[in-house]
């Protein structure tokens, strides 16, 4: 069965082909003396059409090869002709794999201009392939570029349900790998079932977030898918296309394309200018070539009319249709007037030469092959360009014609650089752009080139889907701000994330950053989060709201004690200054004072004698307070043990020399304490860095725990041996016992102390600061009142209590 419908484009690659070895027959340079022919075959883009084709080609029947390219002998008076086993076809992958394991084991080769599954370069499989298209892996790999360049990190994918689909989107998912860029969705369309399938892909993409969109199929699919999206009226995602549908002038003709496809960004064989290719166009005339069967339809469909009868024909070198049997419909025959000057269509369209390159060069492929092949080194001329100084092979194997392919190098006529690299050549495609026109069309602008592995691309001349000059955005969540990381979502792909703030003291400088960065310890996080900054010394100050109360507390207890100082003094001789032991007393009420007064120490910017001081200050006052309290409760209690029959010698060694000494000597204890303390390893101003914050205290960091613990502990014993001996004595038959208020005022002080060191442990900052003064403050106060306010006021408020015979009733 002949096919139908003649295709105008394949009928442009049919005579890029005849243009190309016309070229090369009035080449000097290029197979001189040697005269190509052809055979050209209408497959009707059918394998089962083209395996016949071959099979008559290599078995050296009638001229009805898918393409073949022959040589013509003029040596002298010796001429014949001699068929070359080599096809320039295989219109398809499929067509090319079919093609190449029939004729692999025959050696004959096979060169495609068009086939460019990835499978194909398989020298394994296919050793006598070789192709003037580019392999689909280097598109694919073009396509993962852009979107890496754009930074598309959600991208829907389309593809055809074959090698060509799969290959493709494989390529891409192992390109993404790393680079932060999912598939929102593959869909796959049947040319069977294109309609369900489009409208199915359809919906998928009107229903996806994915806003860029990845189509690696037929354009002829493409079309039905449009149509789909225009009844759902998305109208706007922005397509990536392959070569296979990006130039498509289907497709940029079709309105609903202009509706769908604004902006569309494309992978495109690369265009390559022939001169001369228009006007061989423009020229062409059936009765010039009156055996091309292509041309005469091709004339009969434009003009409506039959060609002026020319029977002369040269198969040789003329295109034959395969069916021969051309029905023709009854139209009046040509004036010869008819022209293809006025004619505008894609086959007289030399502007973007995409796959009619590919075709030229595969001719120019196989005659520099055959060029080697037939060339013999001569004395004093360069070897490959001598071939009549050797006689022609009587006939010239498939082997030796594929070997001599796979070597070819050399320089286009348009000073490009050809060469296989197996049965590939190096990648070089055009990036298209659909840009709408005022007249409300689409038309195809170049923006760009890849050369192999390069990506060059002219930004500002890209017209996007949107309509704006502005990048469209496609990503599956927004890129997390600095300040925040990324939190990849479970079950999710990893584009799809939720943007967490940084934790304290944590920092991100950058946009989509996986992770916080730790600031160093003298630095802390600003507010946002984005940058470290020197953190703020801070310290217990006087001029703030803390500082100052806990100043005026300070002062108003030294001038409290002050004032019962003054109030002893003045009432020195009265019976209740003199029956507590008014030495001790007035000691103790100094050793308070100087309580009261040690805490200011602790307020201000801490210095070296400042760390040093205050914790010496602080252990020594409160060992004299305690001490003098132990000694008055050890005089309590030998006072009365002496009143007993036969221990009147009791109270000989407890006398005033006796008490001095012995708060003398319990006080020098912790002096000797404090000194070695702090000559071996004294308290230092120091920051406090492991305490979270922008603020950092500035603290007397301890060098030693044990001399702190040791001063501490000092005083704690002190103070549990005080309280013990008060305890004993409080049950003293006096009606004035002092012991009763030293138990008092001691529990008090324990009691204190005993909470500050969790306390202590626990505030931050400088509020361990805080609470050290306030309990040496609470502590003082308790001691004070528990005293000396019951003494005073008797003193002040009932001095007729003031007697002695009151003093020692019972």
């Amino acid at each position: 069965m002949p096919c139908t419908n003649l295709q105008h484009l394949p009928l442009q690659y049919m005579n890029a082909m005849i243009f190309a070895v016309e070229e090369i027959n009035h080449s000097s340079a290029l197979l001189p003396g040697v005269k190509l022919g052809y055979y050209i075959h209408d497959s009707c883009a059918l394998s089962a059409w083209a395996l016949p084709a071959a099979f008559s080609m290599v078995g050296g029947d009638a001229p009805t090869c898918n393409a073949a390219a022959g040589y013509e002998e003029e040596t002298g008076e010796r001429t014949g002709d001699q068929t070359v086993p080599l096809i320039i076809g295989g219109d398809s992958s499929a067509t090319a794999q079919i093609l190449s394991r029939i004729l692999g084991p025959l050696h004959v080769p096979l060169l495609s201009y068009t086939a460019s599954c990835t499978c194909l370069s398989d020298r394994q499989q296919y050793p006598n392939f070789f192709r003037t298209m580019a392999s689909d892996v280097f598109q694919a790999q073009a396509v993962v570029q852009l979107a890496i360049h754009f930074k598309w990190t959600w991208i829907g994918a389309v593809i055809a349900n074959n090698d060509y689909g799969h290959m493709a989107v494989k390529v891409f998912q192992e390109g993404i790998q790393g680079a932060g860029i999912c598939l929102a969705f593959v869909e796959t369309l049947q040319r069977e079932n294109i309609v369900n399938d489009a409208r199915r892909a359809a919906l998928t993409i009107q229903a996806s977030t994915a806003k860029v969109i990845l189509i690696f199929t037929w354009y002829t699919d493409v079309r039905e898918l449009f149509v789909q999206l225009d009844n759902l009226n998305v109208t706007d995602r922005q397509f990536l296309a392959s070569e296979a549908w990006s130039a498509s002038s289907d497709l940029l003709q079709n309105p609903i394309s202009y509706k769908v496809a604004r902006g569309v960004l494309g992978v495109a064989i690369r265009s390559s200018p022939l001169p001369g290719f228009e006007n061989y166009i423009k020229n062409l005339n059936p009765s010039l070539r009156p055996g091309d069967e292509f041309l005469k339809e091709f004339w009969e469909k434009e003009f409506d009319c039959i060609p002026r009868d020319t029977s002369h024909s040269s198969v040789a070198s003329s295109p034959v249709r395969s069916d021969g049997s051309l029905q023709r419909a009854a139209l009046p025959p040509c004036n010869g007037a008819e022209t293809l000057e006025g004619v505008h269509d894609v086959f007289t369209d030399a502007s973007q030469l995409r796959v009619t390159y590919n075709v030229y060069l595969a001719v120019y492929a196989a005659a520099h092959a055959l060029h080697t092949l037939l060339s013999c080194p001569d004395i004093g001329s360069p070897p490959g360009n001598n071939i009549s100084a050797c006689s022609f092979p009587k006939l010239i194997k498939p082997s030796e014609l594929m070997q001599h392919l796979s070597k070819v190098n050399f320089t286009t006529p348009q000073g490009e650089l050809f060469y296989f690299q197996g049965a590939d050549i190096t990648a070089k495609y055009d990036l298209v752009n659909w840009q709408s026109t005022s007249e409300g069309q689409l038309r195809l602008v170049l923006i760009g080139r890849v050369d192999g592995f390069d990506l060059h691309l002219n930004d500002s001349a890209i017209q996007w889907s949107t309509g704006s000059d502005q990048v469209p955005v496609s990503v599956c969540s927004e890129s997390c701000p600095p300040g925040t990381r990324v939190a990849t979502r479970k079950g999710e792909p990893i584009c799809c994330f939720d943007c967490i703030p940084c934790a304290d003291g944590e920092i991100s400088n950058a946009t989509g950053s996986p992770h916080c960065d730790r600031c160093p310890s003298e630095f802390w996080s600003n507010a946002e989060r984005t940058a470290c900054i020197p953190r703020q010394l801070d310290f217990l100050s006087f001029n703030e709201t803390l500082g100052i109360t806990l100043t005026a507390v300070a002062v108003s207890g030294a001038v409290v004690t002050t004032a019962v100082f003054v109030v002893f003094l003045y009432h020195r001789q009265t019976p209740v200054v003199r029956a507590n032991n008014s030495e001790l007393s007035f000691l103790l009420l100094l050793s308070l004072k100087l309580c009261f007064m040690c805490s200011l120490v602790f307020i201000g910017r801490p210095s070296v004698w400042s760390c040093r001081f205050q914790q010496a200050a602080f252990g020594i006052s409160f060992v004299l307070c305690v001490s003098c309290l132990q000694v008055k409760t050890i005089v309590v209690l030998a006072a009365f043990r002496s009143a007993r029959p036969g221990a009147e010698a009791l109270m000989k060694w407890f006398g005033p020399a006796q008490q001095r000494g012995s708060v003398c000597f319990f006080t020098c204890i912790q002096v000797v304490i404090c000194i070695i303390w702090l000559s071996l390893s004294p308290p230092i101003p120091q920051p406090d860095l492991d305490v979270p914050g922008l603020k950092v205290t500035l603290k007397c960091a301890m060098a030693s725990v044990v001399g702190f613990s040791l001063i501490l502990g000092y005083i704690g014993l002190l103070g549990c041996t005080s309280l013990l001996l008060a305890f004993l004595a409080r049950k003293l038959p006096d009606n004035f016992n002092e012991a009763k208020l030293i138990t008092f005022s001691m529990l008090i002080f324990c009691a204190v102390w005993v909470a500050f060191v969790p306390a202590y442990v626990s505030s931050p900052g400088k509020y361990a600061v805080a609470v050290e003064i306030f309990a040496i403050l609470a502590s003082s106060f308790g001691l004070l009142f528990c005293i000396f306010a019951p003494k005073c006021f008797i003193i002040l408020l009932r001095p007729e209590k003031n007697t002695k015979r009151h003093l020692m009733a019972r």
